[in-house]
């Protein structure tokens, strides 16, 4: 499942609790980091430091420009280009200097802006679309995608090998609106499980006031997490996101998605 929405709603923190929260329900997890502007959610899943990124799996961001520089020339789209050397993707199978794993949760990051002047962000796009698109999950297996804010990664073609959308919904007209075209683009590549998470909510008059304006936008509500304390320590100090009354809403929101299994070892 990918989790995409609005620069700042939550996304990485609803990644982290969607992650423990699977895992605790019997799942082995793959987080795929694949926002390469936010840098904290390592920290958040309680990582002393990010894995190396899968771009140096093809050399580095400057050799992926230059293998799409020369795909272009012979004529192909982005949408067709292929840089992995692998024909599937397992995730006992990916180099251990490229995945990190701790209490059973296991996370990859596909690359991040690390200077001014580097370019942009397409040759990530070209990584995140392939990676996921190869990826082979086992049955006992979730992998969930922390996408970049806006909705450029369905541009890219990322979410056309994922299975349902979430879409972090905070309460500001951007977000909605944000969430209207999410809900319209993921239709667009054939996604037909799209939901709206609702996030810092602060009374229940305003939930309903968003369950509202959804519903007319034709957006499908799954959950609401309600403004936690705990969770907005966590991520103003940098620490691992733990208890709070977010992690049993996020818990009704994986009843609905995920059947529980027996703990994986």
């Amino acid at each position: 499942m990918s989790v995409c929405g609005k620069g700042g709603s939550g996304k990485s923190a609803l990644v982290t609790l969607l992650a423990k929260g699977a895992r605790e329900r019997g799942y082995r997890v793959l987080v795929v980091d694949s926002d390469e502007s936010n840098s904290g959610l390592f920290r958040m899943l309680g990582f002393n430091r990010a894995p190396n990124p899968l771009m140096e799996l093809v050399g580095g961001k400057r050799s992926v420009q230059q293998k799409m520089l020369a795909k272009f020339s012979s004529g192909e789209s982005e949408h067709q280009m292929e840089l992995l050397a692998q024909g599937e993707i397992l995730v006992e199978n990916i180099p251990r200097q490229y995945i990190l794993e701790q209490d059973g949760i296991r996370l990859v990051s596909v690359g991040k802006i690390l200077q001014s002047l580097e370019g942009c962000a397409c040759p990530m796009g070209v990584v995140s679309r392939e990676f996921l698109k190869k990826l082979r999950l086992k049955e006992n297996e979730v992998a969930i995608v922390d996408m970049e804010a806006g909705v450029e990664h369905f541009g890219r073609g990322v979410e056309t090998s994922v299975d349902s959308v979430l879409i972090v919904v905070e309460p500001s007209f951007e977000s909605l609106a944000l969430a209207e075209k999410v809900n319209s683009l993921a239709a667009g590549v054939g996604i037909s499980n799209v939901w709206a998470v609702l996030n810092k909510i602060t009374s229940e008059e305003l939930a309903a006031k968003l369950k509202d304006k959804l519903r007319k936008r034709d957006i499908a509500l799954i959950g609401a997490i309600h403004h936690d304390p705990q969770i907005f320590e966590a991520c103003l100090e940098g620490s691992p996101l733990g208890g709070g009354n977010a992690v049993g809403e996020v818990g009704k929101i994986l009843d609905l998605l995920l059947p529980r299994r027996e703990l994986c070892a």
